[in-house]
């Protein structure tokens, strides 16, 4: 059986095109760690407290840009001992291998905790981010029983606007943990109306 013209043009066209709709349908990878980025901030929040003694017993916050740009942080927590300790444009993985360094260290007496936007924008998945946050808080259970981890949710920005339905879904499963399992853990939501 021979081809017309049409139908062996078509086909050679089916089959280059193949190979991009597979590759455009298959699962993003996440975008690989890289831990040793971080260490000049680190290095710089330990500068910083040898030039200024830490508050005892802060509350700390942590996490992303979110966190580390939030430059009024003094101000609306006014009164009380707050610790800014947020780092670049870091993911859960980052917040978890350096918890010692950010968190334990300071002894605090509450953690406020921004994470979960870089990890959707690098390609995790929603499952890879609810993982993340459950080692965090097992990092808290374990080396800080007792002290209350309040996790902020993680909000739109226009720029990833289309990816917000999958930080929904992360956002929905770490508040259905909380939920069944409040005792030292809070969820705060910011929602829409904030995103910056």
């Amino acid at each position: 059986m021979l081809l017309s013209t049409r139908s062996r043009c078509f086909l050679l066209g089916f089959l280059l095109l193949l190979p991009v709709v597979v590759w455009a349908q298959a699962p993003r990878r996440a975008a690989p760690l890289n831990f040793g980025q971080w260490v000049g901030e680190i290095k710089a929040f330990t500068q910083q407290d040898s030039l200024q003694k830490p508050p005892v017993a802060p509350i700390v916050f942590t996490g992303s840009s979110s966190v580390r740009k939030w430059e009024t942080l003094q101000q609306d927590f006014a009164g009380y001992p707050v610790l800014n300790r947020g780092f670049g444009g870091s993911r859960f993985p980052d917040a978890n291998h350096y918890f010692d360094q950010l968190v334990l260290k300071y002894k605090p007496k509450q953690v406020i905790l921004y994470e979960g936007d870089n990890d959707i924008n690098a390609g995790n998945t929603v499952e890879e981010v609810y993982q993340s946050f459950l080692a965090f808080k097992s990092r808290m259970r374990r080396d800080l029983p007792g002290v209350e981890l309040v996790y902020l949710a993680i909000k739109p920005s226009p720029s990833r606007w289309k990816l917000y339905p999958q930080m929904q879904q992360a956002n929905a499963k770490i508040k259905a943990y909380i939920d069944r399992h409040p005792q030292h853990l809070r969820y705060v939501d910011f929602g829409p109306r904030n995103a910056r």
